[in-house]
């Protein structure tokens, strides 16, 4: 299934041959990532899922900008990625929220470097506050609301410069189960109403079939794709459905494959403790 048509054509990511290695004292480096060629279109909303410690992470860190050091080409919208920029935002399990500032002062850190006026500022802020539902409480305190709502604060603050990509790793994994389902559906809403590039690492394939497109598996160690599973499906999707279920067992059988194809190599591990972290 093709991704929903977007009102503009930006927001395009083209992934040439992106290899990462992680240097190990006294060994040979270890290959984290290897040979990724990706192309996600504009509007998009793609799923990254694999067994941990296939990459996935470490793959957004390279897309955003906060690693430089790889293999290959990275482009946005035809452009080389340099360094961390505007034009990108990300979201991480952890909601990060500056616990002396209010949910609206933790919004506006993402449009404290635009070139906006200050009345315009203040109007985007609450425009995104307004977007996640959390008008009521601009005023609160992080300590204030629930971890579901700190997300959500953490999602407005990285759409409030208006990024081309949004890129979301594991946003909801440490959220209890019915808060999760009911941020998914949000979150589907929100990219339905924005129609930015949205990217979201999980390792909840229930949770990537029902948001994304297309979802990309990633084979382990080092990370490469073994397959790209469209999911021709209607939104909202649901989970009942044989549709549904069959696309998950496609994704999850991809999945365990891959583990069992994973050779057993003793100088692969102990893997450094960055690359863990990267999922």
């Amino acid at each position: 299934m093709s991704p929903s048509p977007v009102p503009h054509a930006s927001g395009a990511l083209s992934l040439r041959h992106v290899s990462k290695q992680f240097p190990r004292p006294g060994g040979t480096p270890l290959q984290v990532l290897q040979d990724i060629h990706l192309e996600v279109q504009a509007g998009e909303f793609l799923a990254i899922v694999g067994a941990s410690g296939c990459g996935k992470s470490t793959l957004l860190r390279l897309i955003v900008g906060l690693d430089d050091e790889h293999g290959g080409e990275l482009l946005l919208d035809g452009r080389p990625i340099q360094g961390t920029s505007l034009e990108r935002g990300m979201v991480f399990q952890e909601h990060r929220l500056l616990p002396w500032l209010t949910v609206e002062q933790n919004v506006a850190l993402g449009v404290l470097n635009a070139p906006l006026s200050a009345a315009e500022k203040q109007r985007t802020v609450q425009d995104h506050l307004a977007l996640v539902g959390l008008s009521a409480f601009a005023q609160a305190w992080p300590h204030q609301i629930s971890g579901g709502m700190s997300q959500r604060v953490a999602i407005a603050r990285a759409l409030v410069s208006r990024p081309r990509v949004l890129l979301l790793d594991e946003p909801l994994g440490a959220l209890d189960a019915l808060t999760r389902s009911h941020l998914q559906q949000e979150l589907a809403q929100l990219w339905a109403r924005e129609r930015v590039t949205m990217v979201l690492v999980t390792h909840d394939v229930d949770e990537a079939v029902a948001l994304a497109d297309r979802v990309v598996v990633l084979a382990p160690r080092p990370g490469r794709i073994r397959e790209i599973v469209p999911v021709p499906l209607p939104r909202p999707r649901e989970r009942g459905t044989a549709a549904f279920a069959a696309v998950r067992e496609q994704v999850l059988s991809l999945i365990h494959e891959g583990e069992r194809a994973e050779p057993a190599d003793p100088s692969r591990s102990p893997l450094p403790e960055d690359a863990l972290a990267a999922g």
